[in-house]
């Protein structure tokens, strides 16, 4: 993406992000301001103070009592700037960690309505990256970014005010190098731009190395990949601090260069200052107020520079989060329900379906019925069983008039009411870093713990669970890394059992159980879902024959359907499988 464009997003995230949180938090803001201003007023009337005591001295005017009065003034006024300082960073800086917080928040809640297609382009460690080091970014632009800019440029403001009230040519002869800052600043800020959006990238990549490592933990230490994957880690993390290192020298340079035009512009003053303070056009207490105030034009300066790579960090963040935030889901969400407590059947018409970015159609004209009852679907590796479950629990988006629940085509209903009928249980059970009973439970809102431990049992699992010494309140791993595949598997079947669905999908969910559980578990299904769908995809012919009726798919088609006997007298491909898995189990008992 160009500088412009990137540049042109970044103003759209401002209006659209910030804007509408600046005027929510308004009186804080507002409030804050008004506590920032008023540290600044206090911070110049000290300078004028000053000059009142160095001419009454000068003039031997002075007294201990006219002294002792401006000391308590600037006292005072120290005090005041204190606690107005303190004000102004509970407001702004709070401001600040509330926009983090409802810009997190609103992050979180898109990334949840998000489909399937969009996680497959992007990286767990890029979206990481958006919810930590962009967000951060942010937040330090809208709060001591905000803070440092506006005190910048009132103080900077009124200081030249001040200046020139003293004297009009001493202060254009004290600014004269600030246009050299300008340019500077200028040059040096697009490069901060460009070199702060790479180190964000390479965060993201950072990140999600670190994550895929810890989720395939167990398989780097089977292959001793370790001292692999640590070199890898590391090279990242080099590119990383390199990139780092390029954008703190362009911060290195905003510095120095705000230093340097302060030191040439107090040089001039001291020099043409004091010539006319000796020829008596100022008094000393007008050049050393002058000098105090030149000294507070040091900070506005030095913020110059460091506000720059703030506000373009900050925007750089901002347009990666606007992008993320415009990204939309390819599933359509219709407003139809489905009726509730009304036996549901689910139809196939015509049904062709391809992965976003592949260019051969994994589902090809698929005619289909499933009324409540048991099916079984089989077929080859890559035939397209996975696909067509995750296209009935509504994970990818289907052509119009293709695919319909209780008559109704899915593109009309709402996906809440398509999702809240089905109960899927996948290849990869998914489970959280949290208690077995949390795992079970959140398949259902308020259920009981007495459900949960029926459904455990159903699935098989409930056994299992006691042997842990904290039993149901036993916290597995991320992604269940502490059990075994079938206990995964076994407790993702629980989930759904829990969850207490018209339709049932289990997609190879069993094939890590041995053949004993896993007919213990199906005759628990056959027996408890009398009335419900129930979709079956497996490869193992005993589990099939349970079925109503088997459906092979074939290079996304299907190739045939019927009874389990029926296709064992006709169908080649189910015949094999059959004699191998008959060949396989003797082999094993033997």
């Amino acid at each position: 993406m160009s500088k412009n464009s990137l540049s042109g997003a970044s103003l759209s995230g401002v209006r659209s992000l910030l804007a509408p949180l600046f005027y929510r938090y308004r009186v804080r803001l507002l409030l804050g301001m008004c506590a920032l201003v008023g540290v600044d007023f206090l911070q110049l009337v000290i300078p004028r103070l000053l000059k009142l005591a160095v001419d009454a001295l000068a003039a031997g005017e002075a007294d201990q009592w006219s002294l002792g009065r401006i000391s308590l003034l600037i006292l005072l006024a120290a005090v005041g700037a204190g606690l107005l300082r303190f004000c102004w960073r509970l407001f702004i800086v709070g401001f600040s960690r509330l926009l983090e917080r409802d810009i997190r928040n609103r992050i979180y809640a898109h990334l949840l309505r998000l489909d399937s297609a969009f996680y497959g382009k992007h990286t767990t460690g890029d979206i990481m990256a958006h919810l930590s080091n962009d967000l951060q970014a942010v937040q330090m632009a809208c709060g001591i970014g905000l803070v440092s800019a506006i005190d910048a440029l009132v103080m900077s403001t009124a200081a030249v005010c001040f200046m020139i009230y003293i004297d009009p040519r001493l202060t254009l002869l004290a600014l004269l190098p600030m246009p050299f800052l300008a340019l500077a600043t200028r040059l040096l800020t697009g490069r901060l731009h460009r070199r702060s959006n790479l180190v964000q990238e390479q965060f993201s990549l950072l990140t999600e190395f670190v994550r895929t490592t810890l989720v395939s933990i167990r398989l780097v230490k089977a292959y001793t990949m370790e001292g692999l994957r640590s070199r890898d880690f590391e090279q990242l993390g080099r590119e990383y601090v390199r990139g780092n290192i390029r954008v703190a020298v362009v911060q290195g340079l905003l510095f120095p260069l705000a230093t340097l035009v302060g030191n040439l512009g107090m040089l001039m003053v001291l020099y043409f200052g004091g010539r006319f303070a000796i020829q008596g056009r100022i008094s000393p207490g007008d050049f050393v107020a002058f000098i105090t105030y030149l000294a507070m034009l040091v900070w506005p300066m030095m913020a110059i520079g460091w506000v720059a790579g703030l506000v373009q960090r900050g925007l750089t963040s901002l347009a990666r989060i606007e992008r993320l935030l415009k990204a939309v889901p390819l599933l359509r969400d219709g407003n139809e329900t489905l009726t509730p407590g009304l036996p549901l059947s689910i139809e196939c018409r015509n049904l062709t379906f391809t992965y976003p970015g592949c260019g051969q159609p994994a589902l090809r004209d698929i005619n289909l019925r499933f009324r409540p009852g048991m099916y079984g679907i089989t077929g080859r590796t890559g035939s397209g069983k996975s696909t067509l479950a995750k296209l009935l629990v509504r994970l990818y988006p289907v052509q119009d008039q293709a695919l319909f629940f209780s008559g109704i085509d899915v593109n009309r209903l709402s996906l809440d009411s398509v999702r809240e009928q089905v109960a899927y249980v996948g290849q990869d059970p998914v489970l959280f870093s949290e208690s077995i009973y949390e795992n079970i439970a959140c398949g259902r809102e308020g259920v009981g713990f007495d459900v949960v431990v029926e459904a455990a049992r159903a699935a098989a699992v409930h056994d299992d669970i006691m042997m842990f010494a904290d039993g149901y309140e036993t916290v597995i791993g991320e992604r269940g890394v502490t059990l075994s595949g079938g206990q995964r598997q076994r407790l993702a079947l629980a989930r759904a059992l829990v969850s207490d669905r018209p339709v049932l999908v289990i997609d190879d969910a069993l094939a890590a159980l041995d053949v004993e559980t896993e007919h213990e578990v199906l005759k628990t299904i056959l027996s408890g879902g009398k009335g419900k769908l129930v979709l079956l995809v497996s490869q193992r012919v005993k589990l099939l024959s349970e079925t109503d009726e088997v459906i092979i798919l074939e290079q996304g088609r299907v190739v045939d359907r019927g009874p389990h006997r029926e296709l064992l007298g006709r169908n080649r491909l189910y015949q094999v499988m059959d004699a191998k898995q008959r060949r396989a189990a003797e082999y094993g008992h033997a």
